[in-house]
């Protein structure tokens, strides 16, 4: 079945120079052109078919492209099924400081050989910022953690990654990062303050905490909320107390989140806790 040819676009409310492309092209060529941006395509459906780097390249459904700013490039559906596809914009200066917290010392030459990339964490990382900046309750933490997940990848790829190991200081000044966010758990605090804190630039103290703690920053505030919402739970505090108690935008995007955690919502949760007998007591 033939569908219409279908493109939408979404921006980052949060991030500047970050935003995705929805399309779905039953018998729609692009002409030869190129981005500013870094540019970096997931394939659902059908087949990508194009031309860029000088070769002719066939994207599978599943498959992730990419093409630096300034590539030259092409692109078609090819084979029998239509082409669905999102593709995530990246201005190379929205991206600056993450590369160079990741070790690349100059983040404006940096570029990413091969259209074709074999890399299930950038697909997915990819995946993840595109859903974000979709979704009108994210909010800027979230964004920002996930565009420097997003970066990691890219430089992974670019084969300038570079190892890090927290200093003796480093560590003292991560743990105070910590109690900042335990005592803030229900404020929308942004990485921006607790980085102030720990008295670490951003994205170096994202990738600090990162390889300390094995959890981006926003990983451990969202978990930190969610113990607390847990017990908040427990004691019969109304779910919608919960949410706006613990820093989420809403009862829909508190849902949401501990489900992903516990397989059920919130209200579900507290209904079998509360219906549990008091344990014996010796």
């Amino acid at each position: 079945m033939t569908t219409q040819n279908h493109f939408q676009f979404a921006q980052s409310q949060h991030l500047d120079g970050v935003s995705v492309l929805d399309a779905n092209m039953c018998d729609f060529s692009y002409d030869k052109h190129a981005h500013e941006e870094f540019s970096i395509g997931v394939t659902l459906q059908g087949r990508q078919d194009f031309f860029c780097q000088g070769a002719y390249h066939k994207n599978p459904a599943g498959s992730v492209l990419l093409f630096n700013p300034e590539d030259v490039h092409d692109g078609q559906s090819g084979g029998q099924q239509d082409l669905e596809y999102l593709m995530l914009y990246v201005h190379p200066s929205s991206v600056e400081s993450q590369f160079k917290a990741l070790g690349v010392k100059d983040p404006s030459s940096l570029r990413i050989d091969g259209c074709l990339i074999d890399s299930m964490a950038l697909r997915n990382q990819a995946l993840i910022m595109s859903s974000l900046i979709k979704d009108p309750t994210s909010n800027r933490i979230e964004q920002e953690s996930a565009l420097f997940q997003l970066s990691h990848a890219m430089v992974s790829c670019s084969g300038f990654l570079e190892d890090v190991v927290p200093a003796r200081r480093q560590e003292t000044l991560l743990l105070r990062a910590k109690d900042f966010i335990q005592a803030n758990i229900d404020k929308d605090i942004s990485i921006d303050d607790i980085a102030n804190a720990a008295s670490l630039s951003k994205f170096h103290f994202i990738r600090l905490f990162r390889a300390q703690f094995g959890i981006t920053p926003h990983q451990y505030v969202l978990n930190c909320r969610i113990n607390g919402a847990r017990k908040a739970l427990e004691s019969g505090m109304q779910s919608s107390d919960v949410a706006q108690a613990f820093g989420f935008s809403d009862s829909s995007h508190f849902n949401r989140r501990f489900k992903r955690v516990f397989g059920m919502t919130p209200k579900q949760y507290q209904l079998q806790v509360r219906a549990l007998p008091p344990p014996v007591l010796d």
